[in-house]
């Protein structure tokens, strides 16, 4: 055996007796799917109505600006050759602090810090936290060591049913139907 091949069966060693610790202490872990809590929640579903309508409303005003800006374009394209230099440059200053000011209100309904982050915010945090609060309760009932959520960044190649809580976070906050099993 070469060097590099000791080190990784001790490697190997080493983690396979830090899991039998783990399991041997009895931790316990399960799973939750919260895609599948928020799509049993009634509120988060009125949240996302009202998120999707003020987002068509904000992109309706936004495209309406990008409109006029377009339509100021094409009128100064058009009258240009016989505009005399000073008006040129008016116009196109017009043109360019329009765009300017279509650009800072898509930011300001879009953008990362936006008015439909803060409404999301407003609407979704309470909920999500609620979810938090009825996971921790459960896993101390439980006596879970971990809980993952399945539905986030975290890839389960595998998971058995009987460790999926989300029916019980569901009824720990309330919605006390069983859709799933």
């Amino acid at each position: 055996m070469n060097k590099v091949s000791k080190i990784i069966v001790v490697i190997s060693l080493l983690c396979i007796s830090s899991w039998t610790t783990v399991m041997g202490q009895g931790q316990r872990f399960s799973f939750v799917d919260t895609d599948y809590i928020l799509q049993n929640i009634p509120e988060y579903a009125d949240a996302q109505a009202q998120l999707n309508e003020l987002s068509k409303e904000w992109q309706t005003e936004i495209d309406a600006k990008f409109a006029e800006i377009d339509k100021m374009y094409r009128t100064y394209q058009s009258e240009k050759v016989m505009m005399p230099e000073e008006l040129k440059k008016q116009k196109e200053e017009a043109i360019v602090a329009a765009e300017k000011s279509a650009k800072d209100l898509q930011m300001q309904r879009f953008g990362p810090d936006g008015d439909l982050f803060k409404k999301r915010e407003e609407l979704v945090k309470p909920i999500q936290d609620k979810i938090y609060t009825a996971i921790e309760t459960i896993a101390a009932q439980k006596n879970l060591g971990i809980v993952f959520d399945k539905a986030g960044a975290v890839t389960m190649m595998y998971a058995n049913v009987k460790f999926d809580i989300s029916d019980d976070v569901l009824s720990e906050m309330g919605y006390g139907f069983n859709i799933k099993k």
